[in-house]
């Protein structure tokens, strides 16, 4: 992976490019109403996540094609889906299924579920949205041959750790940067939100197991998988997340995982706040 003291100079490089263009005042206005509009629990994380900003920083319009990676419980779909607008498009994109059975607490209940997520994207669209907006789910070893070229913005949000975690045993990473890039027209981009590791000159721990990776490798991971850096933001950048060697993302909120019965520790973790992630934006490198 790429030496941490060269991560400086290549953001300098990608900062230098020409900007840019920023989304419409009109998009802008229309993302903030769509964000405003949700209960209360959906904007309680608001304030870690950042959707508006985020999506801007993406370059994301009504009326695109856009892949959303990993869409889960579809926290950002249902910003995503009525902002698009039904003259949009939204592909759920998840996980091979081959992947699910690879993490150390999967049950056949739950992998069953997570395989059938997929299919059930359409219909989740739907629960949030009647504006008509096309949607799709599939996965990425089953990424529909006609989709090729034809997506604005491929949105890999807090989805890299796992993929780069099995990437030794079995391909996870590569395979799904390589849909992505097929997916995405020319002047396709992809934005990452990703739990952010501290740099280190020690690569243990760093694969993605704990849930952070170092934003040097991301960088090069992309590039190498045929994309360039154009931009990088601290719009998700929390200072106060220092993980020790041994940490997890998920001892932070909103799992709280090692202090369920430790209220003592549990108000550390929730006065940390959620992780520090890097922001980072990619255009496809055209040959």
């Amino acid at each position: 992976m790429l030496h941490k003291r060269l991560l400086a100079p290549l953001l300098a490089t990608a900062l230098a490019a020409p900007a840019l263009a920023q989304v419409s005042p009109e998009s802008s206005a229309s993302l903030a109403a769509v964000i405003a509009a949700r209960s209360d629990q959906e904007r309680a994380r608001d304030g870690a996540r950042h959707p508006q900003a985020t999506l801007e920083f993406f370059q994301v319009e009504p009326g695109m094609t856009v892949a959303e990676v990993l869409p889960g419980g579809g926290w950002y779909t249902r910003i995503l889906a009525p902002y698009l607008g039904g003259e949009g498009t939204l592909y759920g994109v998840n996980y091979a299924d081959r992947m699910w059975s690879m993490f150390g607490f999967a049950t056949d209940d739950w992998i069953a579920e997570r395989v059938a997520s997929t299919g059930a994207f359409p219909e989740m669209v739907v629960g949030f949205t009647d504006n008509g907006i096309e949607a799709r789910g599939f996965t990425f070893s089953s990424v529909p041959p006609e989709l090729a070229g034809t997506v604005d913005r491929v949105l890999f949000i807090r989805a890299l750790h796992n993929l780069n975690r099995f990437e030794a045993q079995a391909g996870t990473r590569s395979q799904a940067l390589a849909a992505a890039r097929s997916l995405l027209k020319d002047d396709g981009l992809v934005g990452v939100v990703q739990h952010r590791a501290p740099p280190s000159e020690d690569e243990s721990g760093t694969d993605g197991s704990r849930g952070y990776l170092e934003e040097a490798d991301v960088i090069e991971m992309f590039e190498d998988a045929g994309f360039q850096l154009v931009d990088s933001s601290d719009i998700n950048a929390n200072p106060a997340d220092q993980p020790g060697p041994e940490d997890t993302v998920w001892r932070l909120p909103p799992t709280l995982r090692t202090s369920q019965d430790d209220p003592e520790l549990r108000a550390g973790m929730e006065a940390i706040g959620e992780s520090d992630r890097m922001t980072l934006l990619f255009r496809k490198a055209v040959d």
